[in-house]
């Protein structure tokens, strides 16, 4: 093992800067605003995970979105914050089972309820695109698919680029009968 010095930094000025500084703006191409999961590891859970376990772990690591994998490390679906919320851990409760029992695989949104954008597209597209598709959907996450590879190529958020583009961002869940319904049981 190497042994490391630490050195005083009282004589240092300045700050290291990226050399390029790009300005972003809403006309900026999307793919500047992705998480493409051929560059950046995609942020997975087991579907037989605790939700207890998953959403402290969430809150800890300060995402509000997971992809959940099978056993055979296969794409399931996602969990989201929304997703874990005390109000769906009592319903499931209130079907009979214990807290502690209770995996991502129950609350998660199955990939078979889930749309995305397609890689092809967005690699043409403006970030103003991306956002405009995320408030008509209602969703803060947009998945993104390559179809001729058949994989999940990365992922929009829409406090990402929020915060890239220092611009408030507000996604307005789109209310169905079904939330509705389930909301009043």
């Amino acid at each position: 093992m190497k042994k490391l010095n630490l050195y005083p930094t009282s004589e240092i000025d300045e700050l290291a800067w990226p050399e390029e500084t790009q300005d972003l703006s809403t006309d900026s191409p999307a793919i500047l605003f992705f998480t493409d999961f051929q560059k950046n590891k995609p942020l997975v859970i087991e579907s037989t995970s605790s939700v207890l376990k998953v959403k402290e772990l969430m809150q800890k690591e300060h995402v509000r979105l997971k992809l959940v994998i099978d056993n055979k490390n296969q794409f399931a679906g996602v969990i989201s914050s929304d997703d874990l919320i005390e109000r769906k851990i009592v319903q499931k409760v209130s079907e009979g089972l214990e807290r502690e029992e209770i995996d991502v695989s129950e609350l998660m949104t199955p990939k078979k309820g889930l749309k995305a954008l397609d890689w092809s597209d967005i690699s043409k597209a403006t970030i103003s695109d991306v956002i405009t598709a995320l408030e008509n959907s209602g969703e803060r996450h947009c998945l993104v698919i390559d179809r001729e590879k058949h994989k999940i190529r990365g992922i929009f958020s829409a406090s990402d680029i929020s915060r890239m583009l220092r611009l408030n961002i507000d996604i307005q869940e789109k209310t169905s009968f079904s939330k509705v319904f389930t909301a009043t049981l």
